[in-house]
């Protein structure tokens, strides 16, 4: 059961309650990096044995296992402090710092590398479990940002954590937070999961249905795979008019400022989260910078791609839209035996062999000459339509639950700002 807290006083981290009470980290957990470690050599990484965990292994705070590396017992039992045991927290220290992850199961005997840190509770004043959500919460942020900003290699130190303040309830209020807590964090794991499982239906999906479509007994084997008898193969040439795009100067206000169309690039494409439509850019340019520039307005129905930093993200324009030179844009020839979001899908699916036929050293970039002469299955439009509306229904489904899951992770954010500074209290028989 929460309550409002009504009787607060003033500390370093803001009003708290008048009962709790203040300590440094390093007076009840064990904080200890790896210090002074010197890089394994290739014959000190096995195949199985002790987990060596980095920063990179870890993900939505929790430890990636069958991502991480595996060492030779030499380099395990030459620091026992951190060798992992249940209940411990870890963060990382370097690279994304501040991403903490809580041990409640061991696979095997695992360590950390020297970019995570470790922290074991001493006694039974501070419960692990209330200290893992304290590292994702409101007054470690701030912590965070205030030691690692201005710096130009970013570093958690093992000397601040130990004398970080922080303010703890009693060991029974932090175990009712704990509850509270991990009721949100089951919720978002169960929704992650099925994002999960609809994934690799989807990915399975895009494999049968754009390479063997719906109903088709018999197949032929094409430069691009096997396909159905009844398919045929062209050029995106064949199917699309394909256009470049550019920037409009940046130093001209008048290319920018009051923008009405929309220029889309590929960090908009990125960050479009498994759709394949997009309405708009982040950035909108002016009538004048499309005439000054020549930007092909792009009609909607057109598909848009990222042809380099990097290639293929595609996405279907809800909008008329331009884009920059980061991008190609493919007009359909005849709206009428081109459904745009059945190429999309396919695009999308043959994002590696895109990436594989681009050019460049420094980065890869795929040349408008490359593309056009990229090789698509034509197929009915009934039968595009219907593979599309399978996929889209697919989609859907994911949109719905990533909604979910985002609405839970608000949710929970909101509860520690609330459960972790005491404004709102479980309360304690």
């Amino acid at each position: 059961m929460l309550y409002k807290e009504i009787k607060l006083q003033d500390s370093p981290i803001g009003k708290i309650p008048k009962d709790w009470k203040a300590t440094k980290m390093g007076d009840v957990a064990h904080v200890k990096g790896r210090i002074g470690w010197r890089g394994l050599k290739a014959s000190e990484y096995t195949t199985e044995g002790p987990y060596l965990i980095a920063n990179k292994h870890l993900a939505n705070n929790k430890i990636i296992w069958d991502k991480c590396d595996h060492l030779s017992e030499f380099r395990y039992t030459e620091s026992s402090e951190i060798q992992l045991q249940i209940n411990d927290v870890i963060i990382s220290k370097d690279g994304t710092i501040g991403q903490p992850a809580f041990i409640d199961s061991l696979p095997d005997r695992a360590t950390i590398n020297s970019t995570m840190m470790l922290l074991r509770v001493k006694n039974d004043v501070l419960a692990p479990e209330f200290l893992f959500y304290f590292l994702q919460g409101p007054h470690f942020k701030r912590f965070l940002k205030q030691k690692i900003s201005g710096t130009s290699i970013p570093h958690l130190f093992q000397r601040d954590m130990k004398e970080l303040d922080f303010f703890i309830p009693s060991l029974a209020e932090q175990r009712g937070v704990v509850r509270v807590l991990g009721v949100v964090d089951l919720a978002i794991g169960k929704t992650g999961e099925v994002i999960a499982k609809t994934e690799r239906l989807k990915k399975g999906l895009m494999q049968t249905l754009l390479t063997r479509g719906i109903g088709h007994t018999e197949y032929k084997q094409t430069p691009i795979g096997k396909i159905p008898k009844e398919w045929q193969i062209k050029k995106v040439s064949d199917l699309f008019v394909v256009e470049t795009g550019t920037t409009p100067s940046t130093k001209k206000e008048e290319y920018w400022r009051n923008g009405t169309i929309n220029w889309i690039t590929p960090t908009d494409l990125s960050e479009l989260n498994g759709k394949i439509q997009i309405r708009n850019g982040e950035r909108r340019i002016t009538e004048k910078a499309t005439k000054d520039t020549s930007l092909t307005l792009m009609p909607q129905g057109s598909i848009i791609i990222s042809t380099r930093a990097p290639v293929g993200y595609v996405a279907v324009l809800e909008e008329p839209a331009t884009f920059n030179q980061g991008c190609k844009g493919l007009i359909p020839k005849n709206s009428h035996e081109v459904c745009s979001e059945f190429y999309c899908y396919y695009l999308l699916s043959k994002k590696q062999m895109l990436q594989n036929i681009s050019g460049g050293s420094t980065f890869k970039e795929l040349s408008k000459q490359r593309l056009e002469a990229f090789c698509l299955p034509t197929l009915p439009f009934s039968e595009q339509e219907r593979i599309t509306e399978i996929l889209s229904t697919v989609d859907s489904k994911l949109e719905l639950e990533r909604n979910e899951k985002a609405k839970l992770e608000r949710a929970k954010r909101g509860l520690m700002d609330l459960l972790l500074t005491g404004k709102i209290r479980v309360k304690v028989d």
